[in-house]
């Protein structure tokens, strides 16, 4: 019997030996993500390479330059992730879900409107959808930018899926980090990727930067939270972080009314999902159109007519050129 038992704990322990060495290969094979710092104001942290923290959703962080720290993406202020989560400029978390297929007010001030529209699933078990936010589209002076995820059915993080446009023009960046898109018909604008595929960076300087990265609903996401995602769709979305440095004290929208002085929040908290409501109050009629009922923007009196972008009628297949992805009306 003593035997038969040192034998069995001679098993056991080569067995989880041999665990330990597989989880330690699967580790070389899967490093954490890495992020850099890509501000050159802040030099001593600038272009210095960080480790992602474990707990981020998705591995997914960026490095606060201020204090050269990663952190993760979704939870900073001005973040707009998963479905859709938001983080106030309070600091505060909330979800606004919206509705499927629909336009709504993200930002609105004097010379800044932000738009997004979303896209969804209905659970016939829920009285709402299943929301994310596929593009926004962003207006100031009189310009107009747009920043959308190309709909995917099988994702691939090599294979761009970001669908760029400025006054119309679409914007093509090669699939390269660091790669960047400057104009010159309007100041301090540009638009730089941050990764070779699937992020970037919107700014126009001294009024709003803006982090985008695609992302798609993962297998294990819909198996989760019952999203109910098909072969057909992966629902690739934007995840987004806002930074703004002119806003008035009385900017509105679902997200920039939380910047606003003297902002209480509306949503119940205390509570595991503190929802936000004013589906009517922030509807849009279009991406490109300042009409919710808080609509605040004036910009400039030569303001464009709007433009309208359909995903959906894009064919899209990858460049033999290098410079991402090619799309057909």
């Amino acid at each position: 019997m003593a035997s038969s038992c040192r034998a069995l704990v001679l098993i056991g322990a080569c067995t989880l030996l041999l665990l330990l060495l597989a989880s330690a290969a699967l580790a070389r094979d899967n490093p954490p993500g890495k992020v850099k710092c890509n501000n050159p104001k802040y030099k001593e942290c600038h272009n210095l390479e960080h480790v992602c923290p474990k707990f981020c959703p998705g591995g997914y962080c960026e490095v606060d330059c201020r204090s050269c720290k990663p952190v993760c993406s979704c939870d900073t202020p001005g973040a707009v992730c998963q479905d859709p989560r938001f983080i106030g400029g309070d600091g505060m978390t909330f979800y606004f879900h919206g509705k499927k297929d629909r336009e709504f007010c993200l930002v609105t001030d004097s010379n800044l409107h932000i738009n997004a529209h979303f896209i969804g699933k209905r659970n016939p078990e829920m009285k709402r959808d299943f929301t994310w936010v596929q593009s926004i589209g962003v207006l100031f002076d009189n310009h107009q930018i747009f920043v959308g995820a190309l709909k995917t059915v099988t994702w691939d993080d090599a294979v761009d899926r970001f669908f760029l446009s400025v006054d119309g023009e679409h914007i093509f960046l090669q699939t390269r980090e660091g790669s960047k898109w400057e104009s010159s018909m309007i100041p301090n604008a540009s638009i730089t990727r941050s990764r070779d595929t699937n992020k970037v960076i919107v700014e126009v300087e001294g009024n709003f930067r803006i982090e985008a990265k695609v992302v798609p609903i993962t297998e294990e996401e819909s198996r989760v939270h019952g999203y109910g995602i098909t072969d057909e769709d992966c629902m690739a979305h934007l995840e987004l972080s806002f930074k703004f440095f002119s806003l008035s004290d009385n900017v509105n929208g679902v997200l920039g009314q939380t910047y606003a002085q003297g902002y209480v929040s509306r949503a119940k908290m205390g509570v595991d999902m503190p929802v936000l409501g004013g589906e009517k109050e922030f509807a849009a009629s279009s991406l490109f159109t300042p009409d919710c009922s808080v609509a605040r923007f004036v910009g400039s009196s030569s303001f464009l007519e709007p433009i309208y972008v359909d995903l959906a009628s894009l064919r899209c297949a990858s460049g033999m050129d290098g410079r991402g992805v090619l799309c057909k009306r």
